[in-house]
């Protein structure tokens, strides 16, 4: 008894856990986390991580190591003849150099790339930034249909209670049978807008569990926020939005940070120009063995053949030396080089301005459509008020006998295109409001 206690309490637990409900503060946070977009745009700024880690390494000497092992068989020429040669060596060396001078090429590397290390955050800051709006507005959407779901259900209701009326009306000889008849066929119609609102949520909650990439999409559903109808017009001016939003947005200092970057190349090709100094150190030994003899040497002087240890004890050398390289002449590609980078800076300078033009464009759209939503909100309002009054004057003639059901089922409709009408203009200034928000630095949030 106690296991199927467990069970049941399991089996509850895991439809508690299906039934939950995403805020959306939630959906964006595991929206910025988990879409591949994102995680793709991160490996690309491990990249530029690691590129800058090579680039601060390169200030550090290189050494190398070798170990050689010849071994040959046959003869030499000696004169006119030859001489039987079967000889194996090994030679050991190991060196190491360093780079002392390049007109500061190293640091200025460096530089550029922690531009471009940079340039990738950003960018990733930008996608994220992309995500969010897409999720809110979907998130608002899906909103809405659940709102307009509940006018559908309200008219239903109606409809259904108007043609429990007429069917009593019509049983006992009062009304027509027309009467009952259009009262079911409009009970009729409202149902069928009710199924379309739910499918319309379904469909709504389906494309943003797209945009989270959510595999069970089946179970996901969001909360029901209750959004107040006294909504209030924004009063922040455009140029107070767009300073802020060239201060803060991402993809403003992604371009910033290409340009810096883009001018750090061109003093890095520059040093191309200067001569470079490098020093370099090292060591050697050697060892050989005529495998034909147990002499070394010629036959003319002919040694004993000293052991391995001997040779290398004997063999022993150091080397240093300081290389200086010129540049004199490349065909003038270094020059040419210079160029290009001079091109790649203004590519970066005017792509920045594109930018600037681009976050110009969408706060001064933002803007547009936040003032023309909200007056469209307020007279949407003021109709839903002349058409509710409308309904209660139809239903009062209907009762009375002075009107047909007819007049008003066409009230009813024209109350419930009203009420949708408020719904959509209201998300509809939501969404632009949260977005003029998001550009002066408010985070999104219901």
């Amino acid at each position: 008894m106690r296991r199927v206690f467990i069970l049941i309490l399991m089996i509850a637990g895991l439809g508690l856990s299906a039934q939950k409900k995403w805020s959306l503060r939630e959906c964006v946070d595991y929206a910025v986390e988990n879409n591949l977009q994102v995680i793709q745009n991160e490996y690309s700024k491990q990249i530029q991580d690691a590129n800058l880690k090579i680039a601060k390494r390169s200030y550090l000497p290189s050494v190398n190591a070798s170990i050689i092992n010849n071994v040959s068989f046959g003869q030499a020429s000696l004169g006119t003849g030859s001489i039987r040669n079967d000889r194996f060596s090994n030679n050991v060396n190991i060196g190491a150099d360093m780079l002392l001078f390049n007109y500061g090429r190293l640091g200025k590397i460096v530089r550029k790339t922690q531009y471009d290390v940079e340039a990738s955050q950003f960018d990733i800051e930008t996608i994220k930034n992309d995500i969010s709006l897409q999720i809110a507005q979907q998130y608002l959407n899906t909103l809405l249909n659940k709102a307009i779901v509940k006018i559908a259900q309200s008219a239903t209701e109606n409809a259904k209670k108007q043609y429990d009326r007429a069917t009593i009306t019509t049983d006992v000889g009062t009304t027509a049978q027309t009467v009952k008849a259009e009262a079911q066929a409009a009970w009729a119609r409202e149902k069928q807008n009710l199924k379309t609102a739910e499918v319309n949520v379904g469909r709504s909650l389906f494309a943003l569990a797209q945009i989270l990439q959510l595999e069970d999409y089946k179970n996901f559903d969001i909360d029901n926020v209750e959004v107040g109808d006294q909504l209030s017009p924004q009063l922040v001016s455009t140029d107070e939005v767009l300073k802020t939003a060239y201060e803060n947005q991402p993809q403003i200092k992604a371009a910033q940070s290409r340009i810096k970057s883009a001018e750090a190349q061109t003093t890095v090709t520059r040093t191309a120009f200067w001569p470079s100094i490098t020093a370099n150190v090292g060591f050697g030994n050697f060892y050989n063995n005529l495998l034909n003899s147990n002499n070394t040497g010629s036959t003319a002087f002919s040694v004993s053949e000293r052991s391995f240890f001997q040779q290398y004890s004997d063999n022993f050398g150091q080397q240093g030396g300081i290389a200086v390289s010129i540049p004199i002449f490349n065909k003038g590609v270094t020059r040419l080089q210079v160029e290009q980078a001079k091109i790649n800076e203004n590519v970066a300078k005017a792509t920045f301005e594109q930018q600037k033009l681009t976050i110009r464009q969408n706060v001064q759209q933002a803007q547009f459509d936040t003032d023309a939503n909200y007056e469209i909100y307020l007279a949407a309002v003021e109709a839903e008020k002349s058409t509710k009054l409308s309904l209660d004057f139809a239903e009062k003639s209907f009762g009375a006998g002075r009107s047909t059901i007819f007049d008003v089922n066409i009230a009813r409709n024209n109350y419930a295109n009203a009420q949708g009408s408020v719904e959509q203009a209201k998300y509809n200034y939501l969404f632009s409001l949260k977005l003029l928000n998001f550009y002066a630095g408010v985070p999104l949030s219901l």
